[in-house]
């Protein structure tokens, strides 16, 4: 058993989600550490906390490629060409605010992942 119970909710929500909720899950996650690191971001450790959440939603985003791309993905040919453009943004974003940092340049991934995951919950906002 977790020491920490938000581990074992979360281990519990893990294994009840849907492939949709999970993703979107995933998303909001990756959201709210961005939106953590913009707002912590005259602390000190806040440039840990930025490479950190710059790397978790690089990975989230390179598994959403993986997965579009896979041959039998059962996506329209269109909008699996409109997430691997969106993705491909997404990662020059990430390399961007890697090599030149700023809070503001954080607003579009956080949008993006929250419009995302709000499309997969079927939840227009």
């Amino acid at each position: 058993m977790p020491a920490n119970p938000l581990d074992a909710y979360q281990s519990v929500e893990k294994s009840t989600l849907s492939g949709r909720e999970l993703e979107a899950s995933v998303l909001d996650k990756a959201a709210l550490r961005l939106q953590m690191v913009q707002q912590t971001w005259s602390e000190a450790d806040h440039e840990a906390m930025l490479d950190e959440a710059l790397k978790y939603n690089q990975r989230v985003w390179s598994f959403f490629q993986s997965e579009v791309s896979a041959a039998d993905n059962p996506l329209p040919p269109e909008i699996k060409q409109n997430l691997l453009a969106l993705s491909i943004f997404v990662d020059r974003r990430i390399f961007e605010v890697m090599a030149y940092p700023a809070p503001d340049k954080l607003d579009i991934l956080i949008n993006i992942n929250r419009n995302i995951a709000a499309g997969l919950r079927g939840d227009p906002e």
